[in-house]
């Protein structure tokens, strides 16, 4: 399973929460599933990774990747999710893996780090009290132990959050448009065209949950019109932006 899980959620999950983590611009979340009332709610993508913590039996520590298209996750085995969803371009510098490598896959932490380093993790968090608190500590190490992130990156996140083109958005960070795509690759998972089209994705559901008629939520978000958004949304997602509000 890949991402958090969350991106929604609906009356099938058993409970969804999140709050701000104490790692700068990180949220930490937890989710219960119930696998006897049918599909969840899709994950969408996000342009951001996630440290997960599985608590079911011994528990594992995973590395949701940066999501191209939506997926739903699967509930017939682990059905109690903690997660720190790293802020986009964050995470590659924090766990040593550039974001590419794990674009759309979902990997076991023990497949990028020591596997002893990783066991004592597991058991730390496994054995504590609160499994989604020990998490943010984990995390917390990790972002105290690592560079800060590149503030350049985080440029690049708000110029095309606020609908920026590509090349807008390689002259205000002042990199040429190679440097932004071999940057965005190893920051994001994609190019940085890939990862406009997500956020101006999130930009539409957040226009739409809030109420904002949907030929106005194309307007405002980005899009050519509301049967540009329709396109998008169906191609990403799977689904309707109807059905996912």
């Amino acid at each position: 399973m890949t991402r958090d899980a969350t991106n929604g959620g609906d009356d099938r999950d058993g409970g969804y929460t999140e709050r701000a983590a104490r790692v700068p611009g990180a949220v930490l979340w937890t989710r219960t599933l119930d696998p006897g009332h049918g599909p969840v709610a899709p994950v969408l993508p996000d342009g951001c990774m996630d440290l997960l913590w599985l608590g079911q039996g011994a528990g594992e520590l995973r590395i949701a990747g940066p999501d191209t298209r939506a997926h739903r996750p699967a509930v017939d085995t682990v059905t109690h999710y903690a997660g720190i969803r790293f802020a986009p371009g964050a995470a590659p510098a924090w766990l040593g893996v550039p974001a590419h490598e794990l674009r759309d896959r979902g990997v076991g932490l023990a497949d990028l780090w020591p596997s002893a380093r990783v066991r004592r993790l597991t058991e730390r968090i496994g054995t504590a009290a609160d499994p989604a608190a020990e998490l943010e500590a984990v995390a917390v190490r990790l972002a105290g132990a690592a560079a800060p992130p590149d503030p350049l990156l985080a440029a690049v996140v708000r110029a095309l959050g606020s609908g920026a083109t590509v090349a807008e958005t390689a002259r205000l960070t002042g990199l040429g448009p190679r440097h932004l795509h071999r940057r965005s690759l190893t920051a994001f998972g994609y190019g940085p065209k890939t990862l406009a089209r997500i956020l101006r994705l999130q930009r539409a559901l957040a226009l739409a949950r809030a109420g904002v008629p949907f030929a106005e939520t194309a307007a405002r978000a980005g899009y050519t019109d509301q049967a540009h958004l329709s396109r998008d949304v169906k191609d990403l997602t799977g689904s309707t932006l109807s059905g996912l509000v």
